[in-house]
């Protein structure tokens, strides 16, 4: 995960490998979209998760949606990770409860005995 967001390519290079121009990712940002890491000198720099999502933005301009549709694509994608993610972690609880149960019950006749 640390190299999936280790932020280390410059503005012209990640433009470059999203195909898009420079100008295009500081519109992103400006308008939501993607928001890089800052050096202390205040330059940008981008991780490889941010090419993916500039992937994504192209993606989706490519198919005709405006900035706003987007933006909007990207919060609902980011949604559905998050709650995937919730929904894994209620099941592994509802396991775990499952199984304290299930054993409480085995333990339930050595008592009454």
């Amino acid at each position: 995960m640390e190299r999936e967001t280790h932020a280390v390519y410059v503005i012209s290079v990640a433009a470059e490998i999203a195909g898009v121009h420079p100008q295009t990712l500081r519109i992103y940002e400006r308008r939501g979209l993607l928001q890089p890491a800052r050096t202390s000198g205040g330059n940008r720099r981008y991780s490889n998760a941010d090419i993916r999502r500039l992937q994504r933005i192209a993606e989706l301009a490519n198919a005709g949606m405006n900035l706003e549709g987007i933006r909007q694509v990207l919060e609902l994608e980011s949604e559905v990770v998050r709650l995937q993610r919730e929904v894994e972690q209620l099941r592994t609880e509802l396991n775990s409860v499952a199984r304290h149960r299930h054993e409480s019950n085995e333990l339930v006749p050595l008592h009454q005995a």
